[in-house]
This record gives C-alpha cells, sequence and structure tokens, in this order.
C-alpha cells in the first residue's frame, strides 16, 4: 500500500517522558515523509497523562479542542491515561485510535492506515511491553535543549501513584544504545543533554550486565566532554559515595540534582511506602552539596496526604527551610483510584489540602530567592532559549535557574554568553553579557 502524505499535529501533556515520545514520534513521522502542523491536520496525536486528577481532565479538554479544531481529522491518543482509561477515551465518542505506553511507533502506521482508508479506524487495544522501545532521541521543535529517555518502568509502587501501573516494571536502554545516541545529539549542535525516564535511578536494575545510572554517566560525560549533562529526578537513595566519587570529577556534568522528597516527616514517608527516611536523605543532599559546592538542590513535595496532621505537616515545612533548596514543586494530594492511598482513612478535604499546598508554596519561593541570591554579582555560562518579552531573552545556567539577558533586536537562540548576574528578576536573575559589558 502506497502511504499517503499525511499532515500531523502531534500535542503533549505531562511529564519530560512524554515531550521525549512525542519528539521521537514526530521525527519518526517527518522520515516517513509525513508534514508537521499546528492546524488543519489529517491526523492529530495527543500524549496523555495520568499523574494527577487534574491532568486526567486536562486530557479529556484537550480532546475535545483537538476534535473542534480538526473535525475532519483521525484523532490518536497514546501515554498514560490512554494505558489506563481506554474505556474514557471511548465513550468521549472524539478519539479514532488508542495507543498505551509502548509500541508509541505503531500509531503513526495506525494513522497511515485509518487516513488511507477514509477514517475506517480500528482501536489500538493498550498493552505494555517486557523491553525497552528505543525511540530515537532528538530536539524538540521551539526547544534549544535534547533529551535522552534512557529508561522507562517503575517497581517502587508508592501508595499514592499510578505510574508503575501504567508503565509497567523498570526497563533500561542498553548501554550501548545510550552512548550511540549521545554522540548523534552533540553531532547535531546542542549543548545540553538532559538525561530522563520514569525513574532513572533504577536504570540497569533489569540488564544482565553490571551498568548502574553513575557508570553509565561516567562514559556519557567523558565521551562528550562539550556537551553539559543534567540529570532527570532521581530517587535519594541514589545519591550515595559511589555517585557523588563517580560524577564529581565531570565539570560538564550540571550541578543541579532534582532529589524527589513528597514529605519532610517520618511517618508521612512511611505510609507513602517510599524507601527513605528524612535522616537518609538529609545525609545524602548533605553530600551532594559537599561534592558539587553550590549545586542547586531541588524536589517535589505532596501536601495533604492521607491522614497528615497539622503537626506532621509543619515537620515538612520545617525541614525544607533546613534544606534550603533552590526550587520546589508543591502539589496538593490527589487521590488516584486503583492506588494503595486512595482506599487510605483519613482522606482530607480539598480546601485543607489546597491551603497547605498555599503555605508550602510561600516557604519554598523563600528559600528559592535565598539560593539565587548567593550569585548576585557571579558571572556564569547562560544557555539563551526563547524571548521572554520586554527585549529579552531567557535561558538557564548548570544551576538551572533562568537567566533573563536584553538581547537588542539580535536572535541569541542556542547560544551561550558569559553574564553577571546582576538583580533578582521573576524566578530568576538578570544578567549582562560579558561580551556586551
Amino acid at each position: 500500500m502506497l502511504v499517503r502524505v499525511m499532515k500531523i499535529c502531534f500535542e503533549t501533556l505531562g511529564c519530560k517522558v512524554n515531550l521525549f515520545e512525542t519528539q521521537a514520534l514526530a521525527q519518526l513521522a517527518r522520515e516517513r515523509g509525513h508534514i508537521l502542523v499546528t492546524k488543519d491536520a489529517d491526523a492529530v496525536i495527543l500524549n496523555t497523562c495520568a499523574v494527577t486528577a487534574a491532568s486526567e481532565h486536562k486530557n479529556l479538554r484537550a480532546i475535545h479542542r483537538l476534535r473542534r479544531d480538526n473535525p475532519g481529522a483521525v484523532l490518536a491518543a497514546c501515554g498514560c491515561f490512554a494505558q489506563g482509561s481506554p474505556e474514557r477515551l471511548r465513550a468521549t465518542g472524539e478519539v479514532d485510535l488508542i495507543c498505551g505506553t509502548s509500541d508509541r511507533a505503531a500509531v503513526i502506521a495506525a494513522c497511515e492506515q485509518a487516513v488511507h482508508q477514509s477514517g475506517s479506524c480500528h482501536w489500538l487495544e493498550p498493552a505494555q511491553t517486557d523491553g525497552f522501545e528505543l525511540l530515537r532521541a532528538g530536539v524538540p521543535a521551539g526547544r534549544t535543549r535534547a533529551l535522552l529517555k534512557i529508561q522507562d518502568g517503575c517497581d517502587n509502587y508508592c501508595t499514592y501513584c499510578i505510574i508503575p501501573y501504567l508503565r509497567g516494571h523498570v526497563r533500561s536502554m542498553p548501554p550501548e544504545a545510550a552512548y550511540a545516541e549521545a554522540r548523534r545529539l552533540a553531532q547535531s549542535g546542542v549543548h545540553e543533554i538532559v538525561v530522563t525516564g520514569i525513574e532513572i535511578a533504577s536504570y540497569g536494575s533489569d540488564l544482565t550486565e553490571d551498568i548502574t545510572l553513575p557508570k553509565l554517566m561516567e562514559r556519557l560525560l567523558s565521551e562528550n566532554p562539550e556537551i553539559r549533562f543534567r540529570l532527570g529526578s532521581l530517587e535519594p537513595r541514589i545519591a550515595d559515595a559511589e555517585f557523588c566519587a563517580r560524577l564529581r570529577p565531570f565539570p560538564n556534568l550540571a550541578p543541579h540534582f532534582h532529589l524527589s522528597l513528597q514529605s519532610g516527616c517520618d511517618s508521612v514517608l512511611k505510609r507513602m511506602r517510599r524507601r527513605y527516611d528524612t535522616a537518609l536523605y538529609r545525609e545524602n543532599a548533605t553530600r551532594l552539596r559537599e561534592a558539587f559546592p553550590d549545586c542547586s538542590l531541588t524536589t517535589d513535595l505532596i501536601v495533604g496526604f492521607p491522614g497528615e496532621t497539622e503537626a506532621e505537616f509543619l515537620q515538612t515545612l520545617s525541614f525544607i527551610e533546613e534544606r534550603a533548596f533552590a526550587a520546589i514543586h508543591v502539589f496538593p494530594y490527589s487521590v488516584r483510584e486503583g492506588t494503595a492511598a486512595a482506599r487510605m482513612e483519613g482522606q482530607l478535604p480539598a480546601p485543607l489540602r489546597q491551603e497547605r499546598a498555599e503555605r508550602a508554596k510561600a516557604v519554598a519561593a523563600a528559600c528559592g530567592k535565598r539560593y539565587r541570591q548567593r550569585f548576585l554579582g557571579r558571572t556564569l555560562p547562560v544557555l539563551l532559549e526563547h524571548p521572554a518579552g520586554d527585549g529579552l531573552w531567557s535561558g538557564h545556567t548548570a544551576y538551572a535557574f533562568p537567566v533573563y539577558v536584553r538581547a537588542d533586536g539580535v536572535n541569541l537562540k542556542n547560544t551561550i554568553h558569559e553574564a553577571r548576574l546582576t538583580a533578582l528578576h521573576k524566578n530568576g536573575l538578570l544578567g549582562k553579557p560579558k561580551d556586551r559589558l
């Protein structure tokens, strides 16, 4: 069958893993001769998210909008929500194809078939696979940093999290494939590669060879000294003595570690079935700061977990102040049907969960401001990414906070400038490029 050239529109909800997978599918579509568009599409592919209840509603709103804007298109959904709730997508009457969290490439072929047959569509039953699906990395449209997905799945089964049920067990990218992808990205002209996955600290646990995340990173960093590598979210136990000893020698590792916390109270951590306590977290966070001076330590926090008392919440506030995080993503607890936490007693009312989230965000904002103030007067390289209004361009330092520099009408996209940090601005700092002093 000759494949008809299609105009395909992609949209992504959720995390960096979803962003990577959408970018990989878009690249595959281009290689098959299709044209990427933002409207008037023959096929629309939505990569869905299911991490919170709010994300589920976003999926459904996106489906309605995409169908309204592309009434004659084949509409396909893939990703976590499609994996876990295909019946809800079917019930909309607006989705033609469903693909879950594996065999993503199949959705392109299914769209080709559906468009070729003038809308005669077939359901792709969401399924999981035992193997790692190799998708080619690249730079998502409009971005200057490349994503490299090295791992999928999770075996932690925290009581609040639905993702292990949707993504399956840990599957790791073969290390030689990871090295080859990094080399290809380096040769394409990118300046930074973000190493991502569902739970990258578990990388290699499913492979027969002796490979771990620190060992993988050691080779990636040494083989690509001109590329800055940034690690995605880390389970706190990974930041042990070996991790720091292996990675400390590399100046091209961004000193930014997103060490997921979720709660600063041991009794809540136990109910969450997290595999560490605050003492271990404190020890590993201290170790990171000793090995990587001034490193940016960021985290996630869930407040209003079932049974959380005011005293437990105050322990969390005290802990995040003590740890002086550079940034914190604060989420009010979201009930996920099918998880152990959804069946727990002591579910807190939504207004209380939201009120605690606002209090935690205020503490987080103060911590972030104090961290950024430490960099005033320093000169750092900034990878500039996009216009930020008022004649400014924004980009990121190795420490992850944004820096805003005046562009004077010049396109600074994907360029690196040494900038002296002069003042706090929005959620980052203002910078004065050294070559314009």
